[in-house]
């Protein structure tokens, strides 16, 4: 949607909406309006375009226009914690922000990454996260909520591995006192593979539309070990194609997706979410784009 579309005029109704550089792809939009529907509420959610250098002033604008919440995606997670007035300690603990509430005029900043992600995890895989030896691919803002995370599952050892060595060892240095956590480059990544059992994709790599790319080489991870990716445009990336090919149990980005956006939707409504209707929103819209690239190709 244009910044020029929107007023000040909301009628009551509930403001809601997504930020991020690049956004078409979200589908946050269709599964928060489903849910607002099926709760009774009047109100919107929109997907808004905001660029790096657009970020202060973007949440200056719609806290004068009254957004009630606001959901923050690639890259802003991070810069966004100098634009709230107070940290929730999800947030502050965690040091970046997914979910943001507006208390007329009052902004705090939460991060439901982490506790979505491994709720989803867990509950999909079956898998007991104590004593298991993970790697974490990417350290950006949505790596940071599900480390921390992680961290307190007890796991054997967690290794984050990015494409820029110095962040991905200055995370593992802030989390070290709770858990065995280290950083390393992503080209050392295929050197720890052999003794992982479960790898884990948040980088953007291999995003819609971009699905041919993969942020390491699938052939470097052993058969049989579980294979997690946060995206979940499409449901089954390249990543979790190749490794499902190797005997993987494979654990796609939907699942979090959902959870970490039921648990903005209560933060701003103090209504419980209805995940289910949350999440048959977002397969239907994936399966209407996917028909539709097949029939233009």
């Amino acid at each position: 949607m244009l910044w020029s579309n929107l007023s000040s005029e909301h009628n009551n109704s509930l403001r809601l909406a997504v930020i991020g550089d690049p956004i078409a792809h979200s589908k946050s939009p269709v599964m928060h309006n489903a849910a607002l529907a099926s709760l009774g509420l009047k109100g919107e959610y929109i997907p808004l375009h905001v660029s790096p250098r657009e970020l202060g002033p973007a949440i200056t604008r719609m806290k004068d226009l009254g957004f009630r919440g606001i959901n923050v995606t690639i890259p802003h997670k991070l810069d966004v914690m100098a634009y709230v007035d107070r940290l929730d300690e999800s947030a502050e603990i965690i040091g970046a922000v997914n979910t943001i509430v507006n208390e007329n005029g009052y902004l705090t900043g939460y991060n439901t990454d982490g506790i979505g992600y491994v709720r989803s995890l867990k509950e999909e895989t079956r898998v007991r996260l104590k004593d298991k030896s993970i790697i974490v691919l990417g350290a950006g803002g949505a790596a940071r909520g599900i480390v921390h995370t992680l961290a307190q599952e007890e796991p054997k050892r967690i290794v984050i591995a990015n494409r820029t060595e110095d962040k991905a060892i200055q995370l593992a240095k802030e989390w070290s006192s709770i858990a065995n956590i280290s950083g390393v480059s992503i080209d050392e990544a295929k050197s720890y593979m052999s003794s992982m059992d479960i790898v884990i994709n948040t980088t953007s790599i291999g995003m819609h539309p971009h699905t041919a790319h993969s942020p390491i080489d699938p052939v470097s991870i052993p058969p049989g070990i579980i294979v997690s990716d946060l995206i979940y445009n499409p449901l089954m990336t390249e990543l979790l194609k190749k490794s499902h090919e190797r005997g993987c149990i494979t654990h796609g980005g939907l699942g979090m997706f959902v959870n970490q956006g039921a648990y903005a939707l209560e933060y701003w409504t103090g209504l419980p979410a209805p995940i289910e209707i949350m999440r048959e929103a977002v397969l239907k819209s994936l399966q209407h784009e996917a028909v539709n690239v097949q029939e233009n190709n």
